[in-house]
């Protein structure tokens, strides 16, 4: 009887127990479903003054006033970027950082409409999502950070505001500064038409300017006389064209001319070719670059003019980390994806139907969670420098109507209303449930550093930009706002 009783006792103390155990998931989901409405006008707020690379001062500051109003310790200006920041809440324990993105594109200005409707003729906009972006990590912080003062657990959040995304390695030049080290792990979400969370690789990119410089003559009086800058422009544009059979068929090369003269009679004597060179591998990204400079050497050559190589990014493709992206994956699969609602589905329809696609997907791979598997990315992201310093990992969240196509307006539009601001939710909830397993779960933070350690297999990082300082006025001939 004695011993029936004692088990009876222990059986209702563990009972007891186990009930007054945290629900820390609810916890985490209350507090962002509560402040949803708050994170949409932030989000909107950024939408409504999109800001091209290193020029985001408005949009940063907006998510740094709402990091300090939230309690964080804020370090504005942080590795010579004026708009970075590193936002951090610090209670002792696993360091978990978060990655907010918050420039636009230039030429994607468009209203929150189904149809083509620019708000400033050639503007910004933001095609690639980054108001959401930046709002969903600020949001996921601000969870985290009361339920870790709510449940008294020992942890630490950095938020990590980084400038200049597209095209200006903002990420490259804050791990050069060195302010990841330390950190035990990473986490970061982007815009997308579908949810997924995998563990993904991508292409590593170094772009520049070829700035060519000849001799002015009057083109049709004295010719003779003159040298073209924008004849060494394209001359080495052939070259590269004509290169293109030779490399590995991975590889990517892009390029615009953005100074090809000023007028047809007179002979230019200035012209500024940009290029990009991608590749799923860093190292065959830097003997491209090499090549592409000795096309532009030999084009200077041909053409009697003089040639400079500008250097503005370059960043590494992403180290995939797969013990991270189960467990986001696990997390997107129980916070689950977008729901339309009748407005949003006419919406959707609409958008869909300017697409150019023989066939769109259903409006139902918006509410459907992908599954899992090790992908690649033909394109890039400076996350990928991150992820070559400390365990990283990513997912995406359906902010844009199925089929939509990142750096469109059919993007911009979406980002500007519900159905963007649907999925910045479900992202910021499966980021920050993902941070909350970090916390508590040692041993995932273990098994992660195993795996980058075994990924990496003795590569040592060096940052692709070299000592260059940060190309803070690349976007400010291309910003148009209002």
């Amino acid at each position: 009887m004695k011993k029936s009783f004692l088990f009876f006792l222990a059986f209702g103390m563990c009972f007891l127990s186990y009930a007054q155990e945290p629900n820390h998931e609810s916890f985490i989901v209350r507090q962002l479903d509560s402040n949803t409405e708050r994170y949409n006008k932030i989000a909107r707020e950024i939408w409504e003054n999109p800001e091209l690379g290193y020029l985001e001062f408005t949009s940063s500051q907006i998510l740094i006033d709402e990091l300090k109003s939230a309690g964080f310790e804020v370090e504005t200006g942080v590795a010579g970027l004026p708009t970075s920041f590193v936002a951090t809440y610090d209670r002792g324990g696993p360091v978990i950082g978060f990655l907010a993105e918050y420039d636009a594109l230039p030429g994607l200005s468009q209203d929150a409409v189904p149809f083509r409707m620019e708000l400033v003729e050639g503007g910004n906009g933001h095609g690639c999502g980054h108001n959401l972006f930046g709002t969903a990590v600020v949001a996921s912080g601000a969870a985290l950070k009361e339920w870790i003062d709510e449940n008294n657990i020992k942890a630490t959040i950095k938020i990590f505001g980084t400038p200049a995304e597209e095209g200006g390695a903002g990420k490259a030049f804050m791990v050069r500064e060195g302010l990841f080290e330390g950190v035990d792990a990473v986490i970061n979400w982007h815009p997308s038409d579908r949810n997924a969370a995998n563990a993904s690789t991508c292409t590593a990119v170094m772009q520049g300017y070829f700035k060519f410089r000849g001799q002015s003559a009057h083109a049709a009086g004295s010719p003779e006389r003159g040298r073209s800058a924008l004849d060494g422009v394209e001359a080495m544009n052939m070259m590269v064209n004509m290169m293109r059979e030779h490399v590995d068929q991975e590889s990517r090369i892009h390029y615009v001319i953005t100074n090809g003269g000023l007028a047809a009679n007179v002979v230019p004597d200035y012209a500024v070719v940009e290029y990009m060179v991608r590749h799923p591998d860093v190292k065959e990204v830097k003997d491209i670059w090499q090549r592409v400079i000795k096309a532009s050497e030999g084009a200077a050559m041909g053409t009697g003019t003089a040639v400079e190589v500008e250097l503005v990014s370059g960043i590494y493709g992403l180290l995939p980390n797969e013990t991270l992206a189960k467990t986001m994956h696990k997390n997107l699969s129980a916070v689950g994806g977008v729901e339309y609602d009748d407005e949003e589905i006419e919406f959707a329809k609409k958008i869909q139907e300017t697409l150019n696609m023989s066939k769109v997907p259903s409006l139902t791979v918006a509410k459907e969670v992908q599954p899992y598997k090790l992908t690649h990315f033909p394109a890039s992201t400076d996350v990928g420098d991150v992820s070559y310093v400390t365990p990283t990992v990513g997912l995406g969240t359906a902010t844009w109507v199925p089929g939509t196509a990142a750096h469109s307006w059919q993007a911009t539009a979406a980002d500007g209303m519900s159905i963007g601001y649907k999925g910045m939710m479900v992202a910021a909830k499966t980021m920050a449930l993902t941070g909350k397993d970090l916390i508590l779960n040692p041993l995932l933070i273990k098994e992660a550093k195993k795996e980058f350690d075994e990924r990496l297999d003795g590569y040592v990082y060096e940052p692709l930009i070299g000592d260059i300082a940060p190309p803070l006025d690349f976007r400010k001939a291309q910003n148009k706002v209002k």
